[in-house]
């Protein structure tokens, strides 16, 4: 279902832009979704759950929006196809690519629980579905000479909240988004993360307090991250960061950003810090001993620091 009626706002850098947004049924998503037909583009809604696929459609047309909606979930085979075929059968076109579907980890999980079943899914909703929308429309995007992905991180890739196949899952869309927009920046194709945090159905409720008040107690969250947690901002403000990263105002390509509320940062490039060095054409392998001294005195160093 899609309303053509109603012209875009040719004043916004989104005006007209066919934007397909992963996960966009409900939370963020659909929080960048909405952010999107505001600033005039067209947009393909996707989500596991159909009904709530339909809710967010009818919600956009009946504001005079251009929306369509494809449901299922974006890892499952043909469904990152159905996406670009949508776009192209109804809008003509396909400009930038926006993943934010994902799932939380199971409550308490961590490496002492996981099983082989919660690995799997998480990994296939976070990395896996990541990596075919973008498998799918990366092609098509070389092909027109321009095109833009943004993907959904997540702070949690630094280990803080624990866990397992969420973080590991975000640290490889990180490592897969780096590794595109490295290929496609030859083609004119942009790629970049959001590591978003706001408030959505994951992130608030008692059993959510509890796993931020356990994280908290044992280390692993310290204490601005965890005032930040507990109360995280509406979706609408790092909605904005997604819209500005999909438009032709934006240039970027390769970073890792974070947004949560009015906060806007970038994550650095890692790089590693020079320990020692020696020429393995005249010297030894370290020993051990060496290494200690090496690798425990930077330790100690950075402790410190």
């Amino acid at each position: 279902m899609a309303d053509n009626n109603s012209g875009p706002d040719n004043s916004t850098p989104l005006a007209g832009r066919v934007v397909v947004v992963t996960g966009s049924s409900r939370g963020i998503g659909r929080a960048v979704a909405r952010t999107l037909v505001d600033e005039g583009a067209r947009v393909v809604v996707n989500g596991r759950d159909a009904e709530a696929v339909r809710d967010t459609v009818s919600e956009l047309v009946s504001q005079g929006a251009s929306a369509i909606g494809v449901s299922g979930s974006a890892a499952a085979s043909g469904v990152a196809e159905d996406l670009l075929g949508a776009a192209l059968d109804e809008f003509g076109a396909a400009d930038a690519l926006i993943n934010c579907a994902g799932t939380a980890e199971p409550p308490g999980s961590s490496i002492l629980t996981v099983t082989d079943e919660e690995w799997d899914d998480l990994i296939d909703s976070h990395l896996t579905g990541t990596f075919r929308t973008c498998r799918v429309f990366a092609p098509r995007f070389v092909a027109q000479g321009r095109g833009v992905i943004v993907n959904t991180g997540s702070f949690a890739f630094l280990g803080d909240y624990g866990g397992t196949g969420y973080p590991a899952g975000k640290g490889a869309v990180n490592s897969l988004t780096a590794a595109i927009a490295a290929e496609l920046r030859e083609h004119g194709v942009r790629a970049n993360v959001v590591c978003p945090g706001a408030r959505t159905r994951l992130s608030t409720g008692p059993e959510y307090e509890r796993h931020i008040e356990r994280l908290h107690e044992r280390g692993l969250l310290d204490d601005v991250t965890y005032e930040g947690s507990r109360n995280p901002a509406p979706p609408e403000y790092v909605a904005r960061l997604y819209a500005y990263l999909a438009s032709d105002t934006a240039t970027v390509t390769g970073g890792i950003f974070a947004g949560s509320g009015c906060f806007v940062g970038r994550f650095d490039k890692p790089t590693p810090t020079l320990l020692a060095w020696r020429d393995h054409d005249t010297s030894p392998p370290w020993t051990l001993d060496e290494l200690a001294h090496l690798v425990e005195g930077a330790s100690r160093a950075g402790a410190s620091g």
